[in-house]
């Protein structure tokens, strides 16, 4: 959908509108889309958005566009919601990344602040503005990081390419790790937390990496990405927004718990929710103790850790 196309279905709402039917379209959407009918989702969406201007239904339209990877119907949906007098709160803070994966800090910033300024506790806009300060600081190396991974055919080549010990390929090919790509999607607390790998091994990768000018975990910054929404959604239908959204404080957690959390930047229910064991377990003085402290906490509100198929 260009934007033509998007100005069309625009104009088309005054001789169509039909609140009823727009309801019933939505409705729809929201059941194929639950039973992973994309497709049908999207045109069911696209139907109750002719009929009617509810953002709700637009929000759905845009988010379905986000997810399938068509950015820009995406982001002219998104900046529709956030053009009006009260802007769509999810509409801002997903068009907030999709501005900053183009590389657009200062307008990913415009709607991160446009958030704060009228609720600055929200814990989602506050955290992913902290990433945002950080891209400004790092801007060279984010770009230098998009320009990398454009160049899809070094992330597909095989760590077995790189001259590398026996133990740390062992232990790679262990993890399912096969290309470069695949590294950089998993933090050096969770190499560290894998069973006979160990801190020679570490430097040995970050080594490699880094003559490469890439770095471990650099696939997972950016704590909303395209990937954490999607994951984010998923717990959306375990707990509600108001649950993820809770501060760390309410879990009411052990000292040591708190400070391993604290450095891992986790500062919300749904953060928590969005991690792993090896994540956690990889932080130096949590031990088991304290991620069965942290799983039963989880488990009050219907939650746990995340797994990795």
């Amino acid at each position: 959908m260009s934007q033509d196309v998007l100005d069309t279905m625009i104009g088309s709402k005054s001789s169509n509108a039909d609140p009823q039917a727009a309801k019933q379209h939505y409705e729809a959407g929201l059941e194929a889309q639950k039973s992973g009918e994309r497709v049908r989702a999207l045109e069911e969406f696209r139907k109750a958005a002719e009929r009617d201007d509810n953002p709700e239904y637009v929000f759905r339209l845009a988010y379905l566009f986000d997810l399938l990877g068509e950015e820009d119907d995406a982001v002219a949906l998104y900046e529709q919601l956030c053009g009006q007098p009260q802007p769509h709160i999810n509409a801002l803070l997903n068009l907030a990344v999709l501005y900053e994966d183009r590389g657009e800090i200062n307008r990913s910033e415009k709607c991160l602040r446009q958030i704060l300024d009228t609720n600055p506790n929200h814990p989602r806009a506050r955290l992913f503005m902290k990433d945002i300060m950080s891209s400004k600081d790092m801007f060279y190396d984010e770009e230098h990081v998009r320009d990398l991974a454009k160049r899809s055919a070094l992330m597909d080549t095989p760590v077995t390419d790189f001259e590398l010990s026996v133990r740390a390929r062992n232990c790679l090919k262990k993890m399912q790790i096969r290309t470069l790509g695949d590294l950089l999607k998993i933090s050096e607390a969770e190499l560290l937390s894998y069973k006979n790998f160990g801190e020679t091994s570490l430097h040995e990768i970050r080594a490699m990496l880094a003559q490469k000018g890439l770095r471990l975990g650099q696939g997972l910054e950016g704590q909303y990405s395209r990937a954490r929404k999607e994951i984010y959604e998923e717990l959306k239908g375990k707990a509600s927004e108001s649950v993820l959204n809770k501060p760390m404080s309410v879990l009411d957690l052990s000292v040591r718990a708190r400070k391993a959390l604290q450095m891992l930047n986790i500062q919300t229910i749904g953060d928590l929710a969005m991690r792993t064991e090896a994540e956690l377990m990889g932080v130096k003085n949590f031990g088991a103790t304290s991620l069965d402290e942290i799983k039963a906490k989880l488990g009050d509100f219907g939650l746990g850790l995340r797994t990795i198929d």
